[in-house]
């Protein structure tokens, strides 16, 4: 693999021909477009807890290589070690909602055993888009991690096997799929592959042997409507050593009894005398943060953050906010009062009313800014001020807070951006126009008196 790497970089440093002589291009595109595309992947084991509920991925994702070892792992490590694959030669998310009867005619499913092994199984994640390129390497992956050559099985083969859960086994149960125009339509292929699923997991359940199954597939059976959002890209191998990702710093978080108050922010920037000091390592992810002086109850909060030896001195943020009852939107809202920074027995107030929102949500903004190019929300109650703050994707929640997770965020970004207002203003312009020449036409009036040739002419008086 690395051999044809390094091939395809030298390749990739030679002069390229003009395009128009290139006759495999259309071939490679196809190749590209066939590589970014996802199958999904479908886990349950006999065994318990191997996937927490939070591992089954939302609308839209799509699962790397990497993300997928993260789920692989605990299952091959904690779970059974006898493990089935199920690879179909086609298959895509779509086919479950078009055969799975899910839109209330489960009767007509054609996934009916793998339904009911998942609702039965102690521990199931289903990933609805994986990349196809990890999934390929899947068989070597798990043959890697059990130790064990891959046996391709079928259910006579199964029957006269002694499986021991001591020693791990892989079997792998390969099942087709053919397209409408071919012998067979697809549910009538998918029905088959069901009851081959299900006729092996009823082999395993009499002879009581512990198991964690996969089905995925080679291919996707329908082609991805949007190859760009692929994760991952090209290249990469689920056997390859993975790149540590980018750590995202948890937020600080005030507790008494309980969680009280959270504060994040992924740039937190200060200034004094147009000095910039970047404090987002001293603040998020550090357990000996100073929060002496921080306070909480139902309608006031407090928020002190001090620091040792910042600009040669001790330096304390306070963010004060309060939680007041507003009778006619009949409900609580919070207000971000303050911002204060003392140091050197002194302080610099910050007005920051504008971070304001209902009690039951966090406030997000993109900037939360004393600089005019960010917004200015913070502003000094001294002009000119020593003091600069900048706070890129700032959150923060001081009233009820459940657990160390943030509340539905109320956004700073207004409804009404200027585009939309140049285009409100410039549709009621050419309304305007539209309704007043409408106004003039409708105004017309046709000629009620006509000049007769044959007839004495039609005279006007002069009015003197």
């Amino acid at each position: 693999m690395a051999a044809m790497a390094a091939s395809r970089v030298q390749a990739g440093t030679r002069q390229a021909p003009a395009l128009w002589q290139m006759r495999w291009l259309p071939l490679l595109l196809m190749a590209v477009a066939a590589a970014e595309q996802q199958v999904p992947l479908v886990l349950w084991s006999s065994d318990r807890d191997l996937w927490g509920p939070a591992a089954n991925t939302h609308e839209g994702h799509i699962t790397s290589d990497m993300q997928l070892s993260t789920y692989l792992d605990p299952a091959l490590e904690l779970g059974p070690r006898n493990v089935l694959l199920f690879l179909q030669d086609k298959l895509s998310i779509e086919d479950f909602t078009a055969y799975g009867g899910v839109f209330g005619n489960k009767q007509d499913s054609a996934f009916a055993n793998l339904e009911n092994a998942l609702d039965l199984a102690p521990s199931s994640l289903v990933l609805p888009a994986v990349d196809w390129y990890a999934v390929s390497t899947l068989t070597t992956y798990l043959q890697e991690k059990l130790g064990a050559s891959p046996l391709h099985v079928d259910l006579a083969t199964l029957r006269e096997l002694k499986l021991n859960a001591s020693l791990p086994a892989l079997l792998l149960i390969r099942l087709p799929y053919t397209s409408s125009s071919g012998l067979m339509a697809p549910r009538e292929v998918l029905t088959g592959n069901d009851e081959v699923i299900g006729q092996v997991l009823s082999t395993l359940k009499s002879e009581d042997v512990p198991y964690t199954a996969a089905l995925t597939a080679v291919r996707p059976s329908r082609v991805a409507r949007d190859v760009a959002m692929v994760a991952g890209g090209l290249g990469r191998q689920l056997l390859q050593k993975q790149s540590v990702a980018a750590a995202v710093h948890p937020p600080v978080s005030y507790n008494d009894t309980a969680p009280r108050i959270l504060f994040w922010a992924q740039n937190f920037s200060v200034a004094y005398r147009d000095h910039w000091e970047d404090l987002t390592s001293l603040t998020f992810g550090v357990q000996e943060l100073n929060l002496t002086d921080s306070f909480w109850n139902d309608s006031f909060a407090r928020l002190s953050l001090t620091y040792e030896q910042l600009f040669g001195t001790t330096v304390t943020f306070r963010f004060i906010l309060a939680n007041r009852f507003y009778p006619v939107s009949a409900r609580h809202w919070f207000t971000m009062e303050s911002l204060e920074i003392q140091s050197n027995n002194s302080v610099a107030h910050f007005n920051a009313s504008q971070v304001t929102g209902p009690s039951v949500y966090s406030f997000h903004c993109e900037y939360v800014s004393s600089l005019s190019k960010n917004g200015n929300l913070l502003v000094p109650h001294r002009q000119p001020s020593l003091w600069q703050m900048n706070l890129q994707d700032f959150q923060i929640q001081a009233f009820n807070v459940t657990g160390e997770q943030f509340s539905y965020a109320s956004d700073c970004a207004g409804f009404f951006s200027p585009g939309i207002w140049m285009g409100l203003l410039t549709s009621l312009f050419m309304l305007f126009i539209f309704t007043y020449g409408l106004h003039m036409i409708l105004s017309l009036k046709t000629m009620d008196r006509f000049d007769d040739h044959k007839g004495p002419t039609i005279s006007l008086t002069q009015i003197v």
